[in-house]
């Protein structure tokens, strides 16, 4: 079997598992109508950091600090919000991450059981620094989540680019990523 033949196998494999599932969002509720698989890998879920014993510490004594301030400044909801955020931190920090599968067809890239057309994307980046940063991100014109990040991990970024090329602009002067992730990951979070 070639290679193309297994990479083609793999790629019906990922849609098939998310044809699966009903709540995959289709365009015009078709599944043949997302186009041809041109490439596919599994992303995380999550990001996962490693933490140290010193960043719970801080993060205990923060969260401590803002409860001894929502006190003496009788803010008795602001605690409550505080203490809400940690026990659903603490829960998200607990679960295990799973895998997604990720495609990308030609009418659109498929994340999980989210389709996205290409008329819903603005454009797209990668910013590529290995071994830290390899990521391909999509502007979207979705309000709530208008950047997608998707892990590159062992793809080949050229290719990529090259596919993506046909369907969507490149934004090449981003060359940083997102403020809100850097601090994200600043912060471990």
């Amino acid at each position: 079997m070639s290679k193309n033949e297994t990479n083609q196998q793999e790629d019906d494999q990922i849609l098939r598992q998310a044809q699966d599932n009903e709540e995959l969002d289709y365009i015009d509720e078709d599944p043949l109508d997302i186009g041809e698989i041109l490439s596919s890998w599994e992303i995380p879920e999550t990001t996962e950091f490693k933490k140290s014993k010193k960043w719970y510490l801080y993060f205990i004594v923060i969260i401590v600090a803002l409860l001894i301030y929502s006190y003496f400044s009788s803010n008795p909801l602001f605690a409550v919000i505080i203490v809400f955020f940690t026990i659903m931190y603490w829960i998200l920090e607990k679960k295990e991450t799973t895998a997604l599968p990720f495609a990308i067809a030609e009418d659109g890239i498929v994340i999980g059981q989210k389709f996205i057309e290409y008329k819903k994307i603005k454009n797209f980046y990668i910013i590529y620094q290995p071994p830290k940063i390899k990521t391909l991100y999509f502007d979207t014109s979705n309000p709530i989540t208008p950047i997608v990040n998707i892990p590159i991990l062992d793809q080949n970024p050229a290719e990529i680019r090259k596919i993506l090329l046909q369907y969507l602009d490149e934004d090449i002067e981003k060359e940083e990523i997102p403020t809100s992730e850097s601090v994200g990951n600043i912060l471990k979070l």
